[in-house]
């Protein structure tokens, strides 16, 4: 399943166009902090799809039936741009259990990269609801390799993935390389990749963005 959040007009858009305006940008407290944002909004729409039960709680004046999350998921990030992201998640589910995992591409002088995972830190995995974050997902291959790693560990209830800003070519990848059960929540798809699997128009390099430029 794959639902894209901007076909419907809210404050999402506002936020994503303040990701993409090169002005915006150069304020790295603003553009950590609408990621934060969209976290937000991602997690209030994710948690919809979520198990609830009924729970009675009391109050000064009586009991009130309420509705509570029948378990946490686990909210598992890549590094290090998904750590804004992650962190907006955080905060509305924030009893939540984490993960982080650390994959990054490693380029060839042909412009060819395969993506490297250093670093998985999360807690067991199998039979929960995990929420993949990572702002891009450009060619597809970053969550699709981390996906396989969680995989790996344990066989998990139901996998979320949420990416800001998509590329066709990377969401044609995802639906073609994992499994139908899987659901993708998509801020916006833009139409193409550069030579350097950058998305275009999307707005660069989401960590040098977040925390400044890497060597």
């Amino acid at each position: 399943m794959i639902i894209e959040l901007s076909k419907e007009s809210s404050l999402l858009s506002r936020y994503i166009a303040e990701l993409r305006d090169i002005h915006v940008q150069k304020d790295r407290m603003r553009f950590r902090r609408n990621l934060e944002r969209i976290g937000e909004i991602f997690a209030y729409e994710i948690s919809k799809k979520l198990s609830w039960v009924e729970l009675d709680v009391t109050t000064p004046l009586g009991i009130a039936k309420t509705m509570q999350l029948k378990e946490q998921p686990v909210l598992a990030t890549i590094m290090r741009a998904g750590l804004p992201l992650h962190q907006g998640f955080l905060n509305y589910f924030d009893q939540a259990d984490n993960a982080f995992i650390s994959a990054y591409r490693k380029h060839h002088k042909d412009n060819s990269f395969e993506i490297k995972l250093e670093y998985f830190s999360s807690p067991d995995l199998a039979g929960r609801e995990i929420i993949l974050v990572d702002p891009m997902l450009a060619s597809g291959h970053s969550i699709v390799t981390t996906w396989h790693a969680i995989a790996q560990q344990a066989q998990p209830k139901h996998v979320h993935i949420a990416a800001v800003i998509a590329s066709e070519q990377g969401v044609a990848y995802v639906k073609k390389n994992l499994p139908e059960g899987v659901t993708l929540w998509l801020g916006v798809v833009d139409p193409e990749l550069n030579a350097h699997s950058y998305i275009v128009p999307g707005l660069g390099d989401a960590g040098d963005l977040a925390y400044g430029e890497k060597r």
